[in-house]
């Protein structure tokens, strides 16, 4: 399961192909959670990725947990952050077991790279604390700039795994339905729903035109209110039985 995790380490550097994609969704996520939570809260995150948002939650929340199963993915991290005050755990998600309770849980675009991503989400709640709430980011295979390569007939599945995906070890797409079904299966109840990047166009074809980044904020920032057509997805959760 390590080499597994190792293999796909590459896609998380510098100079992978959808690394502007990637830079705009690590950037601007972050601070949609953050806006939502206490600096003085405590956040288990889940994977490290490319290391961004680590660092940026790092910055914000007292307390800072972070757990990945790549020991290639933790050293790039350690090299590359060595300011970062988070406390890096090596395990795999399904294995991970403590006894502290947190205020806030980020699965930001884990979900998609797990077998059983219900069993997952039901895993983590043990670890959450009373009141506190989990935030999930996926990608969306039925995004806008996915619908119009199908309608164009570039792409005959519109939700089909893509060369990026698979490098970056991906299992599945997402939907908000999809997304919305694991969420509840495992016992969360979703209270926020948002987009992330609403792209028109292929990663490609926006490079070309050399946007500026008040351009590539302006996509995020529709975004929000379009997660069934935006580049990804962020959901927001709390137990259910808190609310029942």
């Amino acid at each position: 399961m390590s080499n597994e995790l190792d293999s796909h380490a590459h896609a998380y550097g510098r100079g992978f192909d959808y690394a502007f994609d990637n830079n705009i969704i690590s950037n601007w996520y972050p601070d949609r959670i953050m806006a939502l939570c206490r600096e003085s809260g405590s956040l288990l995150e889940l994977g490290i990725g490319r290391g961004v948002t680590t660092d940026a939650f790092s910055q914000h929340f007292v307390r800072h947990v972070v757990v990945d199963g790549s020991p290639v993915v933790i050293n790039r991290f350690r090299e590359q952050f060595p300011q970062c005050t988070a406390e890096v755990l090596e395990s795999y998600f399904e294995k991970l077991d403590t006894e502290e309770r947190f205020d806030a849980i980020i699965m930001g675009f884990v979900l998609e790279h797990v077998h059983e991503p219900v069993a997952l989400l039901k895993h983590v709640r043990r670890f959450l604390k009373p009141g506190g709430r989990l935030f999930v980011a996926v990608p969306n295979g039925e995004s806008l700039h996915r619908r119009i390569g199908h309608a164009a007939g570039l792409l005959p599945d519109m939700t089909a795994l893509g060369k990026g995906d698979l490098a970056l070890g991906h299992y599945r797409s997402y939907s908000v339905a999809t997304l919305d079904a694991d969420l509840t299966a495992a016992g969360w109840m979703i209270t926020r729903r948002e987009g992330i990047f609403l792209k028109p166009l292929m990663t490609d074809q926006l490079i070309s035109l050399q946007l500026g980044p008040d351009i590539i904020r302006g996509m995020c920032a529709v975004g929000i209110s379009y997660p069934e057509l935006s580049c990804a997805l962020l959901f927001e959760a709390v137990a259910a039985m808190e609310v029942a």
